[in-house]
């Protein structure tokens, strides 16, 4: 997904990013506008490999029984960030307590208390996925970070979130495999060969 922060300034009267969110949308169906640190992130429709890498993630969360009566695992859920008075994220993939529903803020985002991991698969926004969201989610307290980094071939487990980012990063390579932690609510190992191999473009 191709994606820009969006920095505009209105000298003559009071604005919401939120509304400038809202018309974007509008405007461009199928982009993803986040916001933050203040800052608008625009991200353009996901790719076919994108898309697959995200599905192949879902099976073994789904089969090791996470989505369910206890845990949920969503896709593009906002999440309500500390970060500033608009800001919020919309990561890829997520595992979140079965409450969800109860825990909404506004503008389709949700408190940060009931999720357990965060996912994000990278395309040409990577760096936003590996900088800007290590330190919103952080925030957010969100226990687990995963990123698939299509960019580099491996995929990074962040854990023990503090004030400025995660005190634990950890990255894997094809043929190896990851246990994620058992906080998120049931044991989930990810062969990273398989994912990566998901989320490369197939040749013509």
């Amino acid at each position: 997904m191709t994606a820009a922060s969006v920095e505009q300034s209105f000298d003559d009267e009071p604005f919401s990013l939120t509304a400038i969110a809202d018309e974007i949308m509008e405007r461009h169906p199928g982009y993803r506008v986040e916001i933050i640190g203040g800052h608008l992130l625009v991200t353009s429709s996901p790719d076919a490999p994108h898309a697959r890498a995200l599905t192949g993630l879902m099976i073994p969360f789904i089969g090791a029984g996470l989505h369910g009566a206890e845990t949920l695992v969503l896709q593009n859920i906002g999440l309500w960030l500390p970060t500033g008075e608009e800001d919020y994220a919309i990561p890829d993939l997520a595992i979140v307590d079965a409450d969800i529903d109860d825990h909404l803020v506004e503008h389709n985002a949700y408190d940060p208390a009931p999720f357990r991991l965060v996912l994000e698969v990278t395309s040409a926004n990577w760096k936003d996925d590996l900088k800007t969201k290590v330190t919103a989610y952080a925030q957010a307290r969100v226990p687990v970070y995963v990123v698939v980094d299509r960019r580099h071939e491996r995929l990074h487990v962040l854990t023990a979130p503090t004030a400025s980012g995660y005190d634990t990063h950890r990255f894997y390579a094809p043929g190896q495999s990851v246990a994620l932690p058992a906080s998120i609510g049931a044991e989930v190992t990810l062969d990273v060969a398989e994912i990566l191999k998901a989320g490369t473009r197939k040749s013509d």
